[in-house]
């Protein structure tokens, strides 16, 4: 179930990555990525994940990176990773696309920063961060 539950995530987030790349202002990208609705259907992977994880390692946890290793050592573990990143990176293009759009930056400028994040979001959100910088000339990413 794993492998399959892994596929289902992997490829059914690509469509909502379209979304925020070629209709971030369409009123289903803000209906649906722009809401928890797909949230939900994402933390119940992410259950079904760790339900089924068989790990009982007593050495693992969060404490050191053997722990964390130990913590990771089954598939299903790595699948509730892999959908947690999932998550996590969807929603920081979502907050990249929301936060252009409040601050005037043209989408083009967002594209490139959005791939980025799809494929390694620390790179894509400081990538964002600094067409933030150069747009707006502020660091903060509170209100004025």
């Amino acid at each position: 179930m794993a492998d399959q539950l892994f596929l289902v995530v992997t490829f059914g987030i690509l469509p909502f990555w379209a979304l925020l790349v070629f209709a971030p202002r369409w009123r289903w990208t803000q209906r649906v990525v722009h809401s928890l609705w797909l949230a939900l259907p994402l933390a119940v992977a992410y259950g079904i994940a760790q339900a089924t994880d068989p790990n009982t390692s007593p050495d693992a946890g969060f404490h050191s990176l053997p722990a964390v290793v130990a913590l990771f050592g089954t598939k299903e573990a790595i699948l509730a990773g892999w959908i947690h990143f999932v998550v996590v990176d969807l929603f920081v293009g979502a907050w990249e696309v929301r936060d252009a759009q409040r601050n005037g930056i043209h989408h083009g400028f967002v594209v490139p920063c959005l791939l980025l994040t799809l494929a390694m979001a620390p790179f894509g959100l400081a990538a964002y961060g600094l067409v933030r910088l150069v747009k707006t000339r502020r660091l903060s990413l509170g209100p004025d």
